[in-house]
């Protein structure tokens, strides 16, 4: 009797410590939002990809270097300021130029120009170069709403903003919007940024982005990617991008467009290949939304448990 009692303890006991392994990892799968925009914060977007850490690095050294001619021409003109006013210099030279000077202020930019092409060219060949993809997604601008389309694998959807008209919203917070957002799993801090639906894309895999509009000009714009590519009715462009990290990513439509030229957000969400296969397995069927259900992966247990 008390070795039954034992079983059962210890049956019980591992059941529990089973169903905190699944739930450990389950939240564990949670997205974290990763590129959002940030009140009251200056400064980039955290890098998400190569492209981005490529731009970022580059502004810093671009920066950098207009700081250093900024307090050099400031100092200039102080010092000259100072030195030939007309209570310091009362007789005023009588030369017209200086060819050295002259020589030194044109080869100098010259140089300074040179360096910084060295830097960004290739920064700017990275973008436009398209690789090989390993996932190919098109993006069709509407006003005021994107498509999407997989065609690899027969997938396609629209995506609205959460509170859009369109979706019954009124591009305003109201308590059902505010619903809207915590049933998909976003804060009403993400309002004017969630949508309904998602870009979904494997974490270190090549993503190519085809581009296009079906009304008037719109812009396809993620800053953690550092990837922005109008799209123009009636021709297809490409951004090729590939994300580091998993995560939820936000971005705009960047060109004006129209009446809610602001209310085009764009949602991409990074995650594990497996995830992303599940998922796609599950949209093709007609479910495109990604849950929280669908992040969080079985425990595996051995087979000799």
């Amino acid at each position: 009797m008390r070795l039954s009692t034992i079983q059962k303890g210890m049956a019980a006991g591992l059941t529990g410590f089973a169903a905190m392994i699944g739930s450990g990892a389950a939240s564990a799968q949670t997205l974290e939002v990763v590129g959002q925009p940030v009140a009251e914060k200056m400064g980039f977007q955290p890098a998400a990809t190569e492209l981005a850490s490529d731009l970022q690095g580059l502004d810093h050294m671009l920066l950098i270097i207009i700081s250093v001619i900024v307090v050099f021409v400031t100092g200039l003109l102080i010092y000259t300021i100072v030195r030939y006013n007309s209570r310091a210099n009362k007789v005023p030279a009588k030369f017209t130029h200086n060819s050295p000077l002259e020589i030194a202020w044109t080869i100098v930019p010259i140089l300074i120009l040179v360096f910084i092409g060295s830097f960004s060219l290739p920064v700017l060949f990275k973008q436009q170069e398209i690789p090989v993809a390993d996932v190919t997604i098109k993006v069709t601008g509407n006003q005021w709403y994107w498509s999407y389309e997989y065609p690899d694998n027969g997938i396609a959807f629209d995506s609205y903003m959460i509170g859009s008209p369109a979706t019954g919203g009124t591009n305003q917070m109201t308590p059902e919007v505010e619903k809207q957002l915590v049933d998909a799993g976003y804060t009403k801090d993400q309002f004017l940024l969630a949508t309904d639906t998602a870009v979904v894309v494997p974490v270190n895999k090549t993503i190519v982005m085809q581009v296009t509009g079906a009304d008037v000009i719109h812009s396809w714009k993620i800053p953690a990617f550092g990837v922005m590519q109008d799209g123009v009715p009636g021709r297809l462009a490409h951004l090729w991008f590939k994300a580091e990290k998993e995560g939820i990513y936000f971005g705009q439509c960047s060109e004006l467009c129209g009446q809610m030229h602001a209310y085009m957000p764009i949602t991409v969400k990074v995650v594990s290949q497996e995830v992303y296969d599940a998922w796609v397995a599950k949209a093709a069927a007609g479910d495109v939304v990604l849950s929280a259900a669908d992040l969080a992966q079985p425990v595996k247990v051995a087979a000799n448990n």
